[in-house]
């Protein structure tokens, strides 16, 4: 009963959301109407998230299954359920491949209906999308004059679509660009040190062992394992000087080895902060007329969303704006938009309600039931709360 419950209610939910999305696109260009199902825009609507959380669910699907069916017991068994998925996920990767070439041409660098399209499709994004469906579009039509079966692989190439969906790769992948430089050179110090090892690890070693140092080349997988303080054990020196040299290099390369996950560490952590002011930035300037939108809350939303804050986060970071323009005599409060005044008054209330009911229930409504430390109206309005 209660698994139907929730589908009834989940059911609602998504009505509420395509009728709010029909409402907010009456007379927009059916272009249009894709993009904002596709993008984040001011008329998407939750529509835009259950759309993006059927992707991201046929991403993860897709993927496990083809794990899965690699189990030689697994596939004997569930070989055409392997199929069908395959087919489904793909057909729903293909629609939105086809659908956001349509509609890319509603963003600026991509306006022009030709050149633009063929810009987007070169973009990483894009070819993250073609990748994700060419390896089965390739065996089902040249599968009987080739044999593509090591294309199969490619497919697990669409756990790189859940980038779109994520603000922490993003993050990282800013990271990476800004700290580039320092990490090639940490890069070019580690590549030395490995041709410096190995060599040395031939030098010595090649004498003793000819078939496990057989060259320099050779020799590199030892070293990195060496440097990395791997140690498989598979490759070792047995002479004396081998043996001291290893020692020092195992060393050094705990040291040298650490470099790139100390830099990349911090780079993370400023990039982080970099963005968190970045959205306060952006609030400041939603806020700077003394109005605050809904359209305003809704783009900060999407930022906060992509940034991963939590709620306290936001509201901690929008608190402490208001409080800089409030000692400024500038008080956003008097000039928010009253759409947002009465959002905020419906989570106050549900956050209300939810304490109503909450483990501490009992005890706030003892202390309230004490006339000298509550009010007849503070006493209604809780005895209300409890009620629904």
């Amino acid at each position: 009963m209660q698994l139907l419950l929730k589908k009834i209610n989940l059911f609602g939910h998504f009505y509420k959301a395509l009728h709010y999305f029909i409402t907010k696109n009456k007379g927009r260009t059916a272009r249009q109407k894709v993009f904002s199902l596709l993008h984040p825009t001011s008329t998407s609507g939750p529509l835009h998230r259950y759309i993006d959380h059927v992707i991201i669910t046929a991403v993860l699907v897709s993927v496990m299954s083809i794990i899965l069916e690699t189990v030689p017991e697994i596939h004997a068994i569930f070989g055409p359920e392997f199929k069908l998925l395959e087919w489904v996920t793909v057909g729903i990767f293909t629609i939105e491949y086809v659908a956001r070439i349509y509609s890319c041409c509603e963003l600026e660098e991509y306006e022009h209906p030709i050149k633009g399209r063929l810009r987007y499709m070169m973009s990483v994004s894009a070819l993250i999308d073609l990748l994700a469906i060419s390896p089965f579009y390739f065996d089902l039509i040249f599968h009987e004059n080739f044999d593509l079966r090591f294309l199969r692989v490619f497919r697990l190439s669409r756990l790189l679509k859940l980038t779109r969906y994520t603000g922490t790769l993003n993050t990282l992948f800013k990271a990476v660009q800004r700290e580039h430089r320092v990490l090639f050179a940490s890069a070019f110090m580690m590549l030395l040190l490995v041709i410096l090892t190995a060599s040395l690890g031939f030098e010595l070693e090649h004498a003793a062992q000819p078939d496990k140092f057989e060259s320099i080349p050779a020799t590199m997988y030892w070293a990195v394992i060496t440097l990395a303080s791997v140690g498989y054990g598979d490759i070792t020196p047995v002479t004396p000087l081998g043996r001291a040299m290893t020692v020092v290099i195992s060393l050094i390369g705990i040291g040298i080895f650490a470099i790139p996950a100390g830099l990349m560490a911090s780079a993370f952590t400023d990039q982080l902060r970099i963005d968190r002011e970045t959205f306060e930035n952006e609030f400041r300037k939603a806020v700077a007329d003394g109005r605050y939108s809904a359209h305003d809350r809704q783009a900060l939303d999407a930022e906060a969303e992509r940034l991963h804050l939590t709620p306290q986060d936001v509201n901690r970071i929008m608190e402490r704006v208001r409080n800089e323009m409030r000692s400024v005599g500038h008080d956003v409060t008097e000039g928010l938009d009253p759409e947002v005044m009465l959002e905020r008054y419906r989570q106050q209330i549900s956050n209300l309600r939810s304490m109503a009911h909450g483990k501490s229930a009992a005890q706030i409504n003892t202390l309230l039931t004490d006339e000298a430390k509550s009010t007849a109206v503070e006493r209604e309005i809780w005895q209300s709360l409890r009620q629904k």
